[in-house]
């Protein structure tokens, strides 16, 4: 695995508060680079390889122009690759072969690590779907089926429909599921059931007049060949979901809670967080939480993160990431996302303690040490 304690690539920050050791990735090949979103893991299982997101202010934004890079831990170098311009938060890194997925346009594409390796169009949506119109979305945060087959693609198509369905790996013919006239997104394939995705109701910005559509009720399941169903039996307002590894429930984040929800009866738990929660990750074996934090939410505002034990009861400062003004702080998504990766033995985020954009690491043992 990555040490990124060791590593000429990383340099140690030191936490004033309370000694924790935050990697920084200091050898640079973008202005600003970042960790994934926090929905998909970004090392390799093996924990060679690193992926993060690359921005070259000022082009491109968090909606479409970032690229990919990767960390070799092995040669102990990163690789820059200006083909993987991709939209929104798309990628997503196969753990078992460390290749990348990303989407462009109408596309499904894929990468190795390998820098000599070429890029390779996986699977596009169909003429009779697009219809002349643009794609500006075709998958907020790729998914994979439990069966490893397919990607779930939650299409944006001429700001007027958003189209849900499957793109098979192998090339494989489109299937469509649903087709809606607002803003639905965060699509994302049950991580035991093939046949079953959890999505979201988002905010929606009418094309022609400009009128923003409120969230009314936020998390959503799917089946394959069925119809939408609401999780909760009442009007919900939560953001920022993402599955439980039983796949029986759906993890999202409200104020100072993150919830558990039983996707059947909708019965929720909560856990309290002495901070404002932002977006959140718990580890595989449920013992540990992470998440940000900020006060006043714009993008490239202050924000913070944090460690929970849960077992202990207790919580770890991560680190305070001072606002970044300017386009690069507004126009890329550098919220920190923080996410356990590589068998929960780190968390991955972005920070700014430097006044730049970085991809940090931090150990996981270190912060059960301090907790």
């Amino acid at each position: 695995m990555i040490d990124p304690a060791t590593s000429p690539l990383f340099t140690t920050w030191t936490n004033p508060g309370n000694g924790l050791a935050v990697h920084i990735l200091t050898q640079r090949v973008a202005p600003s680079q970042q960790g994934f979103y926090f929905a998909n893991d970004s090392i390799s299982a093996d924990g060679r390889y690193l992926w993060f997101y690359c921005c070259f202010p000022p082009s491109g934004s968090g909606g479409y122009g970032r690229t990919l890079a990767v960390v070799d831990a092995e040669q102990q170098v990163v690789h820059h690759f200006p083909d993987t311009q991709f939209q929104h938060a798309s990628p997503y890194v196969d753990p078992d072969t460390a290749e990348v997925y990303w989407t462009t346009g109408t596309s499904i594409w894929r990468r190795p690590p390998d820098p000599d390796a070429p890029a390779e169009c996986v699977n596009s949506l169909p003429e009779e779907i697009v219809k002349g119109r643009t794609c500006t979305r075709l998958a907020t945060h790729l998914s994979r089926s439990a069966d490893g087959k397919s990607f779930f693609v939650d299409s944006a198509l001429g700001g007027t429909q958003h189209v849900f369905g499957t793109l098979p790996l192998d090339g494989g013919d489109f299937e469509f599921w649903h087709r809606f006239s607002r803003n639905h997104n965060h699509a994302q394939f049950s991580p035991v059931d093939p046949d079953l995705v959890l999505f979201a109701e988002e905010y929606h910005t009418d094309p022609i007049t400009g009128l923003r559509l409120p969230i009314t009720n936020r998390m959503w399941t799917i089946r394959r060949g069925g119809k939408p169903q609401p999780i909760f039996s009442t009007p919900t307002v939560c953001s920022h979901e993402w599955w439980d590894l039983d796949g029986k429930h759906a993890w999202s984040v409200r104020g100072k809670q993150s919830w558990r929800t039983d996707i059947e009866t909708g019965d929720t738990e909560a856990v309290e967080w002495p901070v404002n929660c932002w977006h959140a990750h718990i580890s595989q074996d449920s013992n540990f939480m992470v998440c940000d934090s900020t006060q006043k939410f714009f993008r490239g505002c202050p924000s913070s993160v944090h460690f929970h034990n849960r077992e202990a009861g207790s919580f770890v400062k991560v680190v305070d990431n001072p606002g970044i003004d300017g386009i690069a702080g507004s126009n890329y998504h550098i919220d920190p996302h923080p996410r356990f990766c590589c068998g929960d033995r780190c968390v991955v985020f972005t920070t700014t303690v430097r006044g730049q954009i970085d991809v940090a690491m931090v150990k996981t043992a270190d912060l059960v040490n301090l907790s």
